[in-house]
């Protein structure tokens, strides 16, 4: 995530969690993660966290017995994500690869060993805010153990919900945003891509293998389509559990969830 995307999260920093963490569609998204990646933990595992934001992530692993070190664009994400005691530093991903064995804006350094993590996540999207995915995968190869895993979750170039919910507005140009080769701006004035399943295998596979890859938001729809009733939105779960798995389906999800094992 850009330095010009950190200042546009600085401005909903305080609202943040208010927007999407605490809303129902927001705790059912990132409970789906969280199911698939909680095996993943294990306590002492040392665990990156790109794009911490406010630190919902961080919190979750950390009661899991991890010991998180998180890193945000947004400073005034840095800010919350601390008052919470969480481990975060102000840098950017884009500066990961050559911040490794330098210090950060804080004065706190990123060690360069590559046994150094466990693991890393990055969750909801901040990826999708970075356009080298290649220059992530060579910083996190050289942050993260041999064995060591890695679970990102991005926004997919195709969600089924995004496209039908717009064009029944007559919105076509913003049901089809993510079909735009480069990406689109969003409304915080952010480049924003949305890459395929085979291009994000494909950025990261020199340093790790792909072990799963599933749906988040295949039926829970994503936070700007009108509100539905908890109730249906707890079946939609339940359903996304079962078959958010599909490849074929997995595709049309707001998000898709990738787990990969370093080499």
């Amino acid at each position: 995530m850009s330095a010009v995307a950190g200042l546009a999260f600085d401005q909903l920093a305080t609202e943040y969690d208010a927007l999407w963490t605490t809303s129902a569609i927001g705790r059912l998204q990132r409970a789906a993660v969280w199911n698939r990646i909680d095996a993943l933990v294990k306590p002492g595992d040392r665990v990156f966290d790109l794009g911490c934001g406010t630190g919902e992530d961080a919190l979750h692993m950390m009661e899991r017995g991890a010991v998180v070190y998180g890193i945000d664009a947004s400073r005034e994400m840095v800010r919350v994500a601390r008052a919470r005691g969480i481990n975060a530093q102000h840098l950017t991903i884009e500066s990961l690869e050559s911040g490794i064995g330098t210090r950060t804006s804080s004065g706190t350094e990123l060690e360069s060993a590559t046994s150094q993590f466990d693991g890393a996540i990055s969750n909801f999207g901040a990826l999708n805010c970075v356009t080298d995915l290649e220059g992530v995968a060579n910083a996190l190869g050289r942050l993260i153990r041999s064995g060591g895993y890695l679970a990102i979750c991005l926004m997919g170039a195709t969600c089924a919900w995004e496209t039908g919910h717009f064009l029944l507005r007559g919105e076509a140009r913003k049901a089809f945003r993510r079909w735009r080769r480069g990406g689109t701006l969003s409304t915080l004035g952010i480049r924003v891509t949305y890459p395929k399943v085979r291009q994000v295998h494909r950025a990261f596979q020199p340093w790790f293998k792909r072990a799963s890859c599933c749906g988040i938001g295949l039926c829970v729809p994503p936070s700007y389509v009108g509100q539905l009733r908890q109730t249906t939105l707890v079946r939609l779960a339940r359903i996304d559990a079962a078959i958010a798995w599909w490849p074929m389906l997995r595709a049309l999800s707001d998000h898709q969830l990738h787990v990969f094992e370093r080499i």
